[in-house]
């Protein structure tokens, strides 16, 4: 045999072994599928090679407030801006795991927003861990009672609504009770000229939720700390602050399933915060004068009625009250608040709506100021 024939025989003998290789199976490489979580609710899905459930979310919002019309308001002041253009975009992120504890779940709302054409701003809405009572990051606080049921809010009502840092723990008693004790970051809670941070508030709440509705206790212990400035024997010392709240939500079974109505009452004495933003956004309340500490109360009620499938209607209002010392230069504060709208659904997720509202605030020492204002909103979540 000469070489030519040994090498087209070895060409010959490779080409078979290879087309029988060929026709062998071979194994597909693993593929990771997303499946669906259904521990959770709908639109959980599980990260792939983890036991962890997700939930992606988001929300587009435009909205259009024309600010206050009346003489001394916004249209009365040529420098004052008459309309506020809104966009903003929200994203949602939902982790949750089982653990032998309870579930482990991790929050996240973030959004960015425009206004008036200025360049856009990204704000961390919300950002906390939940595993089985304990609960610890930025989320709204367990004061709060009810937040209104207005489309869009475009003026302020007052009641507790705050969102801020915090660690609480909640124990659930069966049938729908469960209490709250948690401390709070005071930072957003101070009225008036303040110093540093030193102690967070402490809050406790008692609540329950059941087919009639819900209710809640609410109780909030606070530092007053006056600056450098007002911290003397004849200004101002530190205080203790404190404040109380109760609160009920009815459903309303003879209209359409959401409708329902609520009522609540906060008191506070040296922590006014508590009692609503409204009024203690006036110019010259304070949770002190001297050394001496200021009280309030506030006073709101709303209702909420789904008239048809896709049509809600909404009326929300306040009352509240500031008395201050009488070395205080603005004197006593009364404030009232009115708002309502009417939003229409025509596809899941989407709404549409328009809102007007009606605010006045009185100060004994310097008259009052009205306030009329009135916007449109469309929304997407999903």
């Amino acid at each position: 045999m000469n070489f030519k024939s040994l090498m087209l025989g070895a060409a010959t003998a490779a080409a078979a072994t290879t087309a029988q290789a060929a026709d062998l199976p071979v194994a597909p490489e693993p593929v990771d599928y997303v499946r669906v979580c259904d521990a959770y609710g709908a639109r959980f899905y599980y990260i792939p090679g983890t036991e962890t459930c997700l939930r992606v979310g988001g929300r587009v919002r435009t909205q259009l407030v024309v600010n206050n019309v009346l003489d001394d308001g916004n249209w009365g002041t040529r420098d004052s801006d008459g309309y506020s253009w809104l966009a903003r975009g929200y994203l949602y992120l939902d982790a949750r795991t089982a653990t032998e504890f309870g579930t482990l779940r991790s929050y996240v709302a973030i959004y960015g927003s425009s206004t008036n054409g200025d360049s856009s701003s990204f704000t961390l809405d919300n950002a906390y861990i939940q595993w089985g009572g304990l609960t610890a990051g930025r989320l709204g606080s367990n004061f709060d009672i009810f937040t209104g049921q207005a489309f869009i809010g475009v003026v302020d009502r007052d009641w507790s609504d705050e969102t801020l840092n915090q660690i609480a723990y909640t124990a659930a008693f069966g049938n729908g009770f469960s209490a709250t004790v948690a401390l709070e970051d005071r930072s957003n809670r101070e009225v008036g000229a303040y110093g540093g941070t030193r102690a967070p508030d402490l809050v406790g709440a008692l609540s329950v939720s059941q087919g009639w509705g819900s209710a809640q206790l609410s109780a909030a212990l606070h530092q007053v700390y006056p600056d450098t400035a007002n911290n003397n024997p004849t200004s101002g010392e530190d205080n203790l602050g404190w404040a109380v709240g109760a609160g009920v939500v009815f459903n309303l079974p003879m209209a359409n399933s959401g409708s329902n109505i609520y009522f609540q009452g906060f008191y506070a004495d040296g922590a006014l915060h508590y009692i609503g933003e409204g009024i203690t956004g006036t110019a010259g309340v304070s949770d002190y004068t001297g050394d001496d500490t200021n009280s309030g109360f506030s006073l709101s009620s709303g209702v909420y009625i789904q008239a048809t499938q896709t049509i809600g209607l909404a009326l929300d209002g306040s009352y509240a009250q500031v008395d201050m010392d009488q070395n205080a230069t603005i004197g006593d504060v009364k404030r009232y608040a009115i708002d309502g709208s009417v939003q229409w659904e025509p596809v899941s997720g989407f709404v549409l709506g328009a809102d007007v509202g009606y605010a006045n605030t009185d100060i004994d020492n310097s008259g009052d100021t009205d306030e009329l204002l009135m916007g449109i909103r469309l929304q997407r979540t999903f």
